[in-house]
């Protein structure tokens, strides 16, 4: 008898080694890295710089393949599936945030916040209500018409996240999200995610260099050279 779907943990990461080639020579970042994550956790991941946090970010987040291991989703390979249907499922599932927030300069934070949405070809103006609402959660009702060089950094950063949530995806994984904020803005930056976490449920796993930061999450990881200690 199959286990209840509430049993299966939201991700599961099995053996997971990535290694790239260089010429002749292997550069085995990742080692045979196993963990799961359950529905709804906030987690922060650690470690010195080349560790390999970014990498396995980009493979969680199915934006790279593993040389070695699965990662399930729901207990199902999203790498045993066709490249449509993973960028299809990348699309839905799953939300990104950088140490730089990539908005377009050209367009204001309501229009940069709907570009998810309109990728996926909703209407107009459901994306643009998607987008409003999300700026709202984020605290920038009031900034719906500013375009990125009319805002703070810790503003962009605001907007890049509330982009990210658009489509209200059930992983988010931000890299360094504050790594280019002050102390003050980045403290604030970490709180809206635990809020967001709280009142939209969405499971999060954070890479940050900031051990105080990352100890005021609930769960805390740390890697190095390519395996969680």
């Amino acid at each position: 008898m199959d286990a209840p779907v509430a049993s299966v943990p939201f991700v599961q990461v099995q053996g997971l080694g990535k290694t790239y080639l260089m010429g002749a020579r292997r550069l085995e970042v990742l080692r045979d890295l196993s963990l799961e994550i359950r529905a709804g956790e906030l987690v922060a991941l650690t470690g010195p710089s080349g560790a390999g946090k970014s990498t396995f970010l980009h493979v969680l987040g199915t934006l790279d393949a593993p040389s070695a291991g699965r990662v399930l989703f729901d207990g199902r390979d999203v790498f045993a599936q066709g490249e449509e249907a993973l960028s299809a499922f990348r699309n839905s599932t799953v939300g990104f945030v950088f140490q730089s927030h990539h908005l377009l300069p050209e367009f204001t934070a309501l229009e940069n916040v709907m570009m998810p949405a309109l990728i996926r070809r909703l209407a107009r103006p459901e994306a643009a209500a998607r987008a409003e609402e999300m700026l709202g959660l984020v605290g920038l009702s009031d900034r719906l018409t500013h375009r990125p060089g009319e805002l703070s950094g810790g503003e962009q950063q605001r907007v890049a996240l509330a982009r990210a949530l658009c489509l209200r995806p059930r992983l988010l994984l931000a890299d360094e999200p504050t790594g280019n904020l002050d102390p003050r803005t980045a403290d604030g930056i970490h709180a809206l995610l635990g809020d967001l976490n709280a009142r939209l449920g969405i499971t999060a796993v954070v890479v940050t260099h900031n051990e105080r930061l990352a100890a005021a999450l609930p769960r805390r990881l740390r890697l190095a050279a390519g395996r969680l200690e």
